[in-house]
């Protein structure tokens, strides 16, 4: 919100929890289980709302990762359909897990859905979101990958892992791991927002996608930490059964169509994000 408030948008934050601080926002409205939300004033909405995918895949759990991200945008989608609403476009947060297991293939937005759970997920996520355009709004679908901020997303994760000295490659360390640093992910959606060229799925991860390894030997160096304890393939499909797609699924996602329309990323390469990270700490 902080990056919408700072390019001059006036900020409405729709939460659970209404009485919430939230730097950078003009207005704070509920998110009523029992109503639609009331978009009234609001030009464009950027959701980004889901249950974490972190954390043991019960049958409860895949639950609340698909309800959350498909019931909660279609709730949203009717909210915009409301005859005081003036919603014009809807920025959807999506996944890269779209795209499944895809090994060494360069993906770009064309590139088509995978299988699995999260590939699965994510297309019903897309799909209400694309019931928005039915209209004539705009919908972009962001499509994230492994999100890197000092506050939130993957880093903090990883920055205790490898300061207890437990950090190391997963699997064979070959899968590629797209990712892009916080700062360019808000400022990639809240452009998305504004700039009418943006339209339909945008892979939301930085332009170099990295192997496993390799982001495994860059955190290593970054936090001045060894990183010798691999975790085998094998132990982990043992231990996390399917979830364990998260981690071992390779996918080398790049963001076409960010980079056809301009976009400046602040920190293009894994290098300047982490040493942006590690700076901070």
């Amino acid at each position: 919100m902080r990056a919408a408030a700072a390019a001059g948008h006036e900020v409405v934050v729709f939460s659970r929890n209404p009485s919430a601080v939230v730097p950078g926002a003009r207005e704070r409205r509920g998110w009523p289980s029992d109503r639609l939300p009331d978009l009234d004033g609001c030009e464009a909405v950027i959701h980004l709302a889901g249950e974490t995918v972190l954390g043991w895949w019960t049958r409860a759990k895949r639950e609340a990762i698909r309800g959350s991200r498909v019931d909660g945008t279609r709730r949203l989608v009717a909210a915009m359909a409301a005859p005081s609403a003036r919603v014009g476009t809807l920025v959807c947060a999506s996944a890269v897990g779209y795209y499944g297991d895809r090994g060494d293939v360069v993906l770009t937005e064309e590139a088509g859905a995978g299988d699995g759970f999260l590939a699965d997920v994510t297309q019903a996520w897309e799909r209400e979101a694309e019931a928005a355009g039915a209209g004539g709004g705009r919908v972009v679908r962001a499509r994230l990958g492994l999100v890197l901020g000092p506050d939130g997303g993957a880093w903090p994760v990883l920055r205790r892992a490898f300061r207890a000295g437990v950090g190391g490659r997963l699997g064979t360390g070959r899968q590629w791991m797209p990712w892009i640093h916080v700062r360019d992910a808000a400022a990639l959606l809240v452009t998305a927002a504004v700039d009418a060229r943006y339209r339909g799925p945008v892979n939301t991860v930085s332009p170099e996608p990295v192997r496993n390894a390799e982001l495994t030997r860059a955190v290593a160096r970054a936090l001045r930490r060894p990183a010798v304890l691999p975790v085998p393939a094998p132990v982990m499909r043992l231990v996390l059964r399917d979830q364990a797609r998260m981690f071992l699924d390779s996918q080398r996602v790049v963001p076409e169509v960010a980079q056809r329309l301009g976009f400046d990323f602040a920190f293009p390469t894994l290098a300047s994000a982490l040493e942006d990270l590690a700076g901070r700490v």
